[in-house]
């Protein structure tokens, strides 16, 4: 993966900070920035969710440094982000039904925890502040393709704190001159996604099923629709979002593939992938899900240059070759 460069200046005097630089996203941006050069990337993360195992492969780079750390305190934070040109946020618990579970926790990391990482940002003076946001902070709004400025009523406490997340960054951007750009994730997938636990994501699940050959459970008639994406867009969008000069103010981007694909269609592709046939059982619909979703990414084209060059096809394929090696040791 990342045989192509999605910047053009050399990241050589640059230094990043990558917090939940352990977990599925955050680890494949470290991969990219240590891949082409970056003078410094460091992690901050608590492995509540991220795995070391992800981190394994980049301890012996004398660019990579990892500080363990939670963004729930604040000097953590701060000790992170002192001496950095550039953070990427993507730390968070992730999961509509951990939410609706443990809606304290949730709103701890992903609010308190956010706004910490925004004030450490701030104070620091770094060049600039990206953040992970979500495609869930459309609700309800029956509306498609998703536009950024059309939202309804948030189904779900992590909504909730995703949606705050932007409404935090706004008021910084107004309040303090300080700038960021949201990054409105659409179901992203890809290697290093982990099947395991009650909170894991469709497509890890569906993965795992078709290679040991059982039968997965699919929420609902399985005509829910999501516009998957796979994990190195997700990358280029926050590398892109990172180095472009021109932006003076917060911004909001969707960041999708721009396709639609029902669950029914998604487990169909991994069975053809995968070589098998086997029907999925369908079970009850899932709380605080949306019924359908599916991106502009015209925004993210235009404003930071944003091209997803992988489809969900080839993501698949991609990602199934990983988890039958994962498999395999």
């Amino acid at each position: 993966m990342y045989n192509h460069p999605f910047h053009t200046e050399g990241l050589g005097q640059r230094s990043f900070l990558v917090t939940g630089g352990a977990g599925f996203i955050g680890s494949h941006i470290v991969e990219y920035l240590l891949k082409y050069g970056a003078g410094k990337v460091r992690v901050l993360d608590n492995f509540s969710t991220g795995s070391r195992e992800n981190l394994a492969p980049f301890a012996d780079n004398p660019a990579f440094e990892l500080m363990e750390g939670d963004i729930r305190h604040a000097e953590d934070c701060s000790k992170a982000v002192a001496g950095m040109d550039y953070v990427t946020h993507q730390a968070a618990l992730g999961s509509v039904p951990r939410s609706i579970n443990d809606p304290i926790t949730t709103n701890d990391v992903n609010i308190s925890g956010f706004l910490n990482m925004l004030v450490a940002a701030r104070d620091h003076n770094v060049k600039r502040f990206v953040y992970a946001a979500s495609s869930s902070t459309y609700g309800d709004h029956p509306g498609l393709p998703k536009v950024e400025d059309r939202i309804g009523n948030p189904l779900s406490p992590y909504a909730v704190t995703k949606y705050v997340n932007e409404l935090y960054a706004a008021v910084f951007s107004r309040t303090y001159d300080f700038h960021a750009v949201g990054l409105r994730y659409f179901n992203v997938f890809g290697p290093r996604q982990n099947p395991k636990g009650p909170y894991a994501a469709v497509i890890p699940l569906y993965m795992e099923a078709a290679l040991e050959q059982q039968a997965p459970f699919i929420n609902g008639d399985g005509e829910t629709s999501r516009d998957f994406t796979f994990v190195e867009n997700a990358v280029q969008a926050n590398i892109r979002a990172l180095l472009t000069e021109i932006i003076d103010r917060h911004e909001v981007v969707n960041i999708a593939f721009g396709q639609r694909t029902t669950l029914n269609e998604l487990w169909q592709e991994i069975c053809k992938i995968t070589g098998i046939e086997l029907a999925p059982i369908y079970r009850e619909e899932r709380k605080g899900d949306v019924r359908h979703s599916l991106a502009d990414i015209s925004k993210a084209a235009t404003l930071i240059g944003y091209n997803p060059a992988v489809s969900v096809r080839e993501g698949l394929r991609i990602t199934a070759g990983w988890y039958r090696q994962a498999a395999d040791h």
